[in-house]
């Protein structure tokens, strides 16, 4: 008589009792392989994945895409200090009396399209957020 050591307890629900066997190419292997490889996932998790979640979700690398969007976050930085440096330039010819109109007015134009561009690049994100999670 043996006796039960523990152990992980048999799985009732959710089991994965079901098999599809799959050949593919070498060229497309490799489209596979490199896929698992940029999005840090198994093999059969990517094929699950895509066959049951096709357009309800995207497979990303979390690590990558958060180091592009840290990098976006940050140009947006800088993009944001440079306008303060130029609005207090400007505020300082102002006071001079030496800031024309037509400064004035290339400067409020840029700043618009820097604005508009923000709010596009903000709806971006969101729509990205909505696609990413399943």
């Amino acid at each position: 008589m043996t006796r039960n050591k523990g152990g992980r307890p048999p799985v009732v629900e959710g089991k994965r009792s079901f098999k599809i066997d799959v050949r593919f190419t070498e060229a497309e292997y490799r489209q596979v392989e490199q896929l698992e490889k940029q999005l840090g996932l198994k093999k059969t998790e990517l094929v699950r994945r895509k066959l049951l979640h096709e357009g309800k979700g995207l497979a990303v690398n979390a690590g990558e895409l958060m180091n592009l969007l840290d990098a976006i976050s940050l140009e947006l930085s800088r993009s944001g200090n440079n306008i303060n440096q130029l609005a207090r330039y400007a505020n300082r010819l102002q006071k001079r009396g030496l800031l024309s109109p037509p400064v004035i007015d290339e400067y409020t134009r840029l700043l618009r399209r820097h604005e508009n561009e923000q709010m596009e690049l903000a709806l971006l994100f969101r729509k990205m957020i909505r696609c990413l999670s399943p």
